[in-house]
């Protein structure tokens, strides 16, 4: 496609885990987050010539067992998904916890008739265009206890909980692993913004399963790639990152790719472990953490 590639933070200045997730804010700041072991920050900020602005302590916003996901908000706020602790954590752009959904370390059901409010493995979350947020929850389809028994956890399946911006329930629906309309994980998964339409990487299973907002099945894209990430950029246009192949696809609303970018797996200039999570600035530079390598690769397009 005639990309250019660069990786500015290749050196991160604390830790050295792999970059979970990767997000911009309305100033062209760089969000990173990365797994970093217990007592070292996890996650930064980054000004637009790549210079560090921020790093939030482990002690405001707790330690994180294991970085998944992350999304910047229409207000800047910067929302971030511990998959192993099961918790959502919402930040401000000054780096104080807002709000925690889940209960750190306590991974079960929501169950809204109980007055049980939990998480079960939280891989990604997106918003709306109303400012809803959609938790896709799933890293894999183990069974209901399997961690140690628990009332709180029965289900053991994937799922999206679909809240309102302030964390108020509206609705969930399930993946239940088979079958036409179903999905076993929830690994790469995103918002559409023209439709609202819900986007599910079902990553091992090498396909993408399409859901309208309220959770009716709409259809389903079989793949050649893990389904490792799914973007949409600012535009509309629609992105994969495709796991332990180092490449970045540009993909048409059908699953055909129209175009690529990376140099396959490996820590060389334009590599990947894995591409995570991308996301893109005002410019049009595409940013993707590595959760194999701790940094983060930036992409150019074409400059005309």
């Amino acid at each position: 496609m005639g990309w250019t590639h660069a990786n500015p933070f290749v050196d991160l200045p604390e830790g050295g885990g792999g970059v979970a997730a990767v997000a911009i804010d309305s100033k062209d700041n760089v969000w990173a987050f990365q797994r970093n072991p217990a007592g070292k920050p996890q996650l930064y900020k980054f000004d637009a010539n790549h210079q560090l602005l921020l790093t939030i302590p482990e002690d405001a916003i707790g330690h994180q067992y294991k970085p998944h996901g992350m999304k910047v908000d229409a207000g800047d706020n910067v929302w971030i998904v511990d998959q192993a602790a099961a918790t959502v954590k919402k930040i401000s752009a000054d780096g104080k916890l807002l709000m925690t959904i889940g209960t750190a370390k306590e991974r079960g059901d929501w169950n809204e008739a109980k007055g049980q409010r939990l998480l079960w493995e939280p891989v990604m979350i997106d918003f709306d265009a109303n400012g809803d947020l959609f938790v896709f929850e799933g890293h894999a389809n183990e069974s209901p206890n399997d961690i140690e028994a628990s009332p709180t956890n029965m289900m053991g399946i994937a799922r999206v909980i679909h809240l309102d911006k302030n964390g108020k329930f509206i609705n969930q629906f399930y993946g239940n692993s088979t079958g036409p309309g179903k999905f076993y994980q929830t690994h790469g998964s995103a918002i559409e913004p023209e439709t609202g339409n819900v986007w599910i990487g079902d990553r091992e299973e090498y396909r993408i399963v399409i859901y309208d907002r309220t959770g009716t099945f709409i259809r389903t894209i079989s793949m050649r790639n893990l389904v490792c990430a799914l973007y949409f950029d600012p535009k509309g246009q629609l992105w994969m990152g495709t796991g332990q192949d180092g490449q970045i696809v540009k993909l048409d609303r059908d699953g055909r790719v129209i175009g690529a970018m990376g140099n396959g797996p490996g820590r060389g200039p334009g590599q990947f472990g894995e591409s995570s999570y991308m996301t893109m600035d005002s410019k049009g530079n595409m940013y993707s953490g590595d959760t194999s390598n701790g940094r983060i690769t930036m992409f150019s397009p074409p400059r005309k």
